[in-house]
C-alpha cells in the first residue's frame, strides 16, 4: 500500500482541553481501527490511512503525563478554581505542563507508516520544527541532551529557558498528544507547577524574548511550513 504524504490540517480555536483530547481521541482511534481492517484485507481493499494536524489553544489548565507526578502541581482544587484553570492527568508520556491562551497547542495525529516507523526522529522533527520558526525571528534555539522539548541558551545553559514542551502517544505507530509553543503566554501560570518535573530550569516565551506580542497566525503558518518541509508532506485544510 502506498504511503500518505497529506496531512489534513485543522484550527480548532481556543477549545476546552477535554473536548480537543476527546477529538484527538476519535481521529487516533479511526486510524487505529482503519489499520486493523487492512491486515485482514487483500492488498488492492486495503485503505489509504489519513494524517491530520490540529492547532488549538486552551484555557487555563494543567495536563499531567503518564510518567509524571503530581507533587509537581503545586496548588490545590481551590488554588485552581483561583486560577480559573483545570487539572487532569492524561495519557501521554512526561511529566506535568501548563497550556493557556497565547499558546500554539499542536496535536499531529500522523500515521507514521505513511512517513517513517522511528519515535525518536518522529520526537525531533518536532522539535526541528520549532527550532526553524524561532530561528525566522532570529533566537537560536535547540535541544538539551535527556531533556525533550526546545530550549534556549541551549549550549552554555547559564539561564537555561523552555519555549516549547512535549509529550506524545504512540500506538500502532500512531502518534497523538504532541507540544505546547509559548508564544503570548501568561508565564505566571508555570509558577503553579513545577514545569515536566524539572526544578533548576526556567520557562520563556517567544513574546518574552522579542520584548513584544507576536501575530500568532504568522507564527503557525511559518511552523506549518517548517512541519510540511520536515515531512515531506503537503498540510491540505478540509
Amino acid at each position: 500500500m502506498s504511503q500518505n504524504k497529506t496531512i489534513q490540517f485543522e484550527h480548532l480555536g481556543l477549545i476546552d482541553y477535554k473536548e480537543a483530547w476527546d477529538y484527538q481521541d476519535k481521529l487516533f482511534t479511526g486510524i487505529l481501527d482503519m489499520k486493523a481492517r487492512n491486515r485482514h484485507a487483500a492488498p488492492e481493499a486495503q485503505e489509504v490511512t489519513p494524517n491530520y494536524l490540529l492547532f488549538c489553544s486552551h484555557p487555563h489548565v494543567y495536563t499531567l503525563g503518564k510518567s509524571g507526578h503530581e507533587s509537581n502541581l503545586l496548588i490545590n482544587e481551590e488554588g485552581l478554581k483561583a486560577k480559573g484553570a483545570t487539572f487532569y492527568k492524561i495519557n501521554r508520556g512526561g511529566d506535568i505542563t501548563y497550556h493557556g491562551p497565547g499558546q500554539i497547542v499542536g496535536y499531529p495525529i500522523l500515521d507514521l507508516d505513511n512517513f517513517f516507523t522511528d519515535i525518536h526522529k518522529y520526537l525531533r522533527f518536532l522539535e526541528e520544527s520549532i527550532i526553524l520558526t524561532l530561528k525566522d525571528y532570529g533566537i537560536e534555539a535547540g535541544r538539551i541532551p535527556g531533556l525533550t522539548g526546545v530550549w534556549l541558551d541551549h549550549v552554555e545553559q547559564k539561564n537555561p529557558r523552555k519555549i516549547c514542551a512535549m509529550g506524545v502517544k504512540c500506538s500502532r505507530w500512531v502518534t497523538m498528544h504532541g507540544f505546547a509553543f509559548n508564544i503570548n503566554t501568561d508565564l505566571d501560570y508555570f509558577n503553579n507547577i513545577v514545569p515536566c518535573g524539572i526544578t533548576d530550569k526556567q520557562v520563556t516565551s517567544l513574546a518574552k524574548e522579542l520584548g513584544h506580542e507576536l501575530p500568532m497566525a504568522e507564527v503557525e503558518e511559518k511552523l506549518k511550513g517548517h512541519l510540511a518541509n520536515l515531512f515531506e508532506a503537503s498540510i491540505t485544510k478540509d
